[in-house]
């Protein structure tokens, strides 16, 4: 189960306290997914983004794939669960670029402002997860935890029910989501009754043997 922990701070390091840690992190890499260290400071590198959507995202109806319904030239779908994106960003890429680039890279039309970046942690057999504020920098908290994506890894989402910017869908957007919502309540009520159908069934006849004369 996750559990929400306090931002740690961030802790600013000089220039050969970062080309140290990132000798160390190359070192230990396995994916060849490897950091640089520019002249002026700036170091790049890669980082993975676990795609934890539970609402379905707007992308241009040309490139969308799987359920939908369509809005003119948009498209309302669910992406698919486990799906992980890696991109490649520099030390000075905030969370807020970060989510936008990750929108841009699945043709998501959506707001940014309604997802929310999240690290995952673990520590001592516990699973934490924070969100991120929009100013942190994950190529820095990824340098820091080291390439494991077991000990840090990132995930989006949408924001909470409570936090959602509810002006930033448009009307067609809730237009879909309405849809899809009513596609998938009448596809769950036939599994329901087809469910109790075969109860009913199974009781009726149980009932048959039990009253038979003789």
């Amino acid at each position: 189960k996750d559990v929400e922990k306090e931002r740690e701070p961030h802790v600013y390091l000089s220039k050969e306290e970062v080309k140290e840690k990132i000798q160390s992190y190359n070192s230990s890499v396995t994916d060849k997914l490897k950091m640089t260290l520019n002249a002026n400071g700036i170091y790049t590198g890669f980082i993975k983004v676990q795609m934890e959507l539970c609402r379905p995202i707007t992308v241009q109806s040309s490139q969308s794939q799987g359920r939908c319904a369509h809005s003119n030239n948009e498209t309302a779908f669910y992406l698919p669960e486990g799906c992980v994106n890696t991109l490649h960003i520099s030390s000075t890429n905030t969370v807020r670029e970060v989510i936008e680039a990750l929108l841009k890279k699945f043709f998501v039309a959506d707001n940014p402002a309604k997802f929310a970046l999240y690290k995952r942690c673990h520590k001592e057999d516990q699973v934490y997860t924070c969100k991120l504020s929009d100013r942190e920098h994950p190529l820095y908290l990824r340098l820091v935890a080291g390439p494991r994506t077991e000990m840090l890894s990132f995930v989006l989402r949408e924001h909470e029910t409570g936090e959602v910017m509810w002006e930033a869908f448009s009307i067609p957007e809730l237009q879909n989501f309405l849809r899809i919502l009513d596609k998938e309540e009448n596809e769950q009520l036939q599994i329901l009754k087809k469910r109790y159908a075969a109860y009913r069934d199974k009781l009726e006849e149980a009932l048959g043997g039990v009253w038979k004369p003789g």
